[in-house]
């Protein structure tokens, strides 16, 4: 393991708060600053950790000279100016999903990643969660044999979530569905056709001009035979919270539980019909991280039940990934080599759900990713 270490800022401190005793044990990081609007949280947060450096002010922040990188877990809105700021001001990015907003906004932070030869990397979960880990490494041994189709839902209920999100066209929140299916062949979207279905309540739709109840998104995979299916529903559905990921293989398949805490379920073919599948515990997969940050794979900082932050009580901890992430993204500045997924990849994830709601809207259009989000043009 290399001695050099790399100073860390965490920006935004609610679900951001996950975050702070990992990088404060990562053998290679620093954290040396924290920011939030809020100074009363702020002060809170930093005297419990012990964090000299504290900022209200984001520019502020980054006028820093000894900060290397932002960690950004900021309200979605504000994720891909902020990002496009950081990377002007000389600092690395790991940013929250999605990437941003905007195909625009997604463009710039590309293209700045390429001019200034600074990282970006998207804090997707899903794809360092323990399940998709499971499934790729099955992968990997060749135990899926060919994949032939890909599935993932991201199913929640978002009444009573304040600011932006009354009436969000689902799509426009799709990552956490989008990302597994791409990821697990390091693969990416070439075009996407989508179809609402439904309406939401009529106080709802004119927030974003969006009626759709549920999208549901087909994805043509780039130098590939294959496709994948994901949907999204966020308002007036009946449905537990549900982070779903499914893989389809020519020898095996893996499914996700229909209620969660169940057991994956892993079909195997050409067995007798009643032993095709089996219910599976998912492994965890702290061996891959360094001794010091493994125990976080299955706690965190909101693990007492007076203090559960809404990623937990509806995410279920995200499968274990925030260890993982953290040392993908630190592990990248101290190697200089390129994170998963790196900002054409995390904008190839991200437009395909502004795209595909552009889809919905014109019913069922195709629409191509653009060439930014391609890596090798």
């Amino acid at each position: 393991m290399s001695s050099k270490k790399v100073n860390i800022a965490i920006v935004g401190l609610g679900f951001g708060a996950e975050f702070i005793p990992i990088y404060l044990q990562h053998p290679n990081a620093n954290l040396v600053a924290i920011s939030q609007r809020n100074p009363d949280k702020l002060k809170a947060l930093a005297d419990a950790f012990d964090i000299e450096k504290r900022y209200t002010s984001y520019d502020e922040l980054l006028r820093d000279p000894e900060i290397d990188a932002v960690h950004i877990n900021t309200p979605i809105p504000d994720h891909g100016m902020q990002s496009i700021k950081a990377l002007k001001a000389g600092k690395h990015v790991a940013c929250t999903v999605p990437m941003a907003t905007t195909v625009e906004e997604c463009k710039e932070i590309v293209r700045l990643t390429e001019e200034t030869g600074l990282t970006y990397m998207m804090m997707e979960t899903v794809v360092y969660a323990r399940e998709f880990l499971y499934m790729r490494e099955l992968h990997e041994k060749g135990e899926l044999g060919k994949v032939q189709f890909l599935k993932a839902s991201h199913q929640q209920d978002m009444d009573g979530w304040p600011n932006y999100w009354p009436g969000l066209p689902p799509m426009h929140y799709a990552t956490h569905c989008v990302g597994p299916v791409l990821g697990l062949l390091r693969s990416e979207a070439e075009y996407v056709s989508c179809f609402g279905s439904g309406t939401i309540r009529e106080e709802l739709i004119p927030h974003y001009n969006s009626p759709y109840a549920v999208e549901t998104t087909h994805i043509k995979f780039r130098n590939s035979d294959l496709s994948a299916q994901v949907y999204r529903s966020l308002f007036d559905v009946a449905r537990q919270y549900r982070e779903s990921f499914e893989v389809y293989g020519s020898k095996k398949s893996v499914e996700w539980p229909l209620i969660e805490g169940r057991p994956l379920v892993l079909h195997t073919a050409k067995k007798p019909e009643p032993e095709i599948p089996e219910e599976v515990e998912s492994p965890d997969f702290a061996k891959l991280l360094p001794k010091e940050i493994q125990h976080f794979t299955t706690q965190g900082v909101y693990d007492s039940e007076e203090h559960q932050h809404l990623s937990f009580t509806q995410g279920a901890g995200h499968g274990g990934s925030h260890p993982h992430l953290v040392h993908e993204f630190v592990n990248a500045l101290i190697q200089g080599k390129a994170p998963y997924p790196n900002a054409k990849q995390s904008a190839n994830i991200t437009c395909v759900g502004i795209l595909a709601h552009e889809s919905a809207l014109k019913g069922g259009e195709l629409f191509k990713l653009p060439e930014f989000t391609l890596l090798d043009k």
